[in-house]
């Protein structure tokens, strides 16, 4: 396998008559966090599921770390969040850890993820019993635990409140700051500009704009309906 986290060549996928994805072109680098930046609709969360192997392309494209993502080698190295996701509500935060820890090769000490995570002190809570921040932040150390290199993060600020979306931030940018990579989608202009590298804009399936976040903001009125959602969102 080769160094580089995540690639898109070519990739397009139809439902039915729908094109979701129109040929996406997309390498994410070691290191860095690309924001994939688009409206609802956008083709964001179809690019999520063909990268973790839980969607074929119609055609082109996907490899993670030179290989298949549906590949088990491959899938080991990558964690995830995504917009849906349940898990048993009468588990303990231990308990959920420990139970996905079990999973993978060479998972991240448990003590470690609930630090990492910012569950200190919500262990023995039941996750039925948490707000919805603090079970975001455990399905955020479930996607850790596994100790990955590539973390893929699906609209995981949805329906949190100012203080837990930055929370959240904190504990992604910790994540970067070890070296590992980030593919990041939002609808929020001022979540890409807070986190990422490299924001990429996507539209009805096709990227737009590639860039840093201050050269995407600088070009948002040339980028028309795609930026007007993203706008009023921020």
């Amino acid at each position: 396998m080769n160094n580089t986290p995540a690639q898109f060549t070519r990739v397009t996928k139809n439902y039915g008559m729908v094109e979701a994805l129109r040929g996406l072109d997309l390498t994410i680098r070691p290191g860095e966090l690309v924001a994939l930046l688009g409206a609802n609709g956008a083709g964001k969360t179809t690019a999520v599921r063909t990268l973790l192997g839980l969607a074929k392309p119609s055609s082109g494209e996907v490899r993670v770390f030179g290989g298949d993502p549906r590949d088990a080698r491959c899938r080991t190295r990558i964690g995830a969040l995504l917009q849906v996701a349940r898990v048993p509500e009468t588990l303990r935060v231990r308990e959920h850890i420990h139970l996905f820890s079990s999973y993978y090769p060479n998972p991240r000490p448990i003590d470690e993820v609930i630090i990492a995570a910012g569950l200190e002190g919500l262990e023995k809570r039941k996750f039925g019993q948490l707000s919805g921040g603090q079970q975001k932040r455990v399905l955020f150390a479930l996607a850790l635990v596994g100790n990955p290199d590539l973390l893929v993060l699906d609209e995981p600020t949805v329906g949190l409140d100012v203080e837990a979306r930055r929370a959240l931030w904190k504990q992604i940018r910790a994540f970067i700051a070890g070296g590992r990579s980030v593919l990041l989608t939002t609808h929020y202009l001022a979540e890409a500009e807070a986190l990422a590298n490299r924001v990429v804009v996507i539209h009805k399936g096709v990227v737009m704009a590639e860039g840093t976040p201050q050269e995407i903001k600088g070009n948002a009125a040339t980028l028309e309906d795609a930026f007007i959602d993203l706008l009023e969102a921020s």
